[in-house]
């Protein structure tokens, strides 16, 4: 998945990253990028299936990580 948040292209035109166009990755997900409002609500129906998995994926990562200094035997979420 790291490979696709690399592409530096619009998903739903194509349009590569320059000067004058910066992409915005999707905000859920971070899975694909955008030239613009009007491709990422083009892109929506291709992506929203992918973007809900992925997204689901990131707040359980956050949620179930463990904390930097680890207290032994307590709850990692108490």
């Amino acid at each position: 998945m790291q490979a696709e948040a690399d592409n530096m292209y619009c998903a739903s035109c194509g349009k590569s990253e320059v000067d004058d166009i910066k992409l915005k990755k999707c905000n859920d997900c971070g899975l694909v990028r955008y030239c613009g409002v009007k491709c990422q609500r083009e892109h929506r129906s291709e992506h929203k299936s992918t973007c809900k998995k992925r997204a689901a994926e990131l707040r359980d990562e956050k949620f179930f990580k463990q904390p930097e200094s680890c207290h032994l035997g307590d709850c990692p979420i108490c």
